[in-house]
């Protein structure tokens, strides 16, 4: 992944991070595909919580399309989304 991309998806994340840390959670950059979908890690208490299908597409999903919107998805590789 190119830095610069990195730098933008680091920052967006650091937009919700104050949120998921005062929950005992945080998310970690897994990689961006080629075809620009954003795999994540929910960390902490986000990798166990019912509500993490909802913090990752109302919170984290929407900061990051907002802020890069080429992003076309993001996925968190440890969570099971019923």
């Amino acid at each position: 992944m190119e830095s610069g991309l990195r730098e933008k998806i680091e920052f967006a994340l650091d937009t919700i991070r104050p949120y998921l840390e005062a929950d005992g959670g945080n998310v970690r950059i897994v990689e961006l595909t080629d075809d620009l979908v954003l795999k994540i890690e929910m960390t902490g208490n986000c990798g166990s919580c019912p509500m993490s299908s909802m913090t990752l597409k109302a919170g984290v999903e929407e900061a990051i399309k907002r802020a890069i919107p080429e992003i076309t998805r993001v996925e968190a590789v440890n969570l099971t989304i019923a």
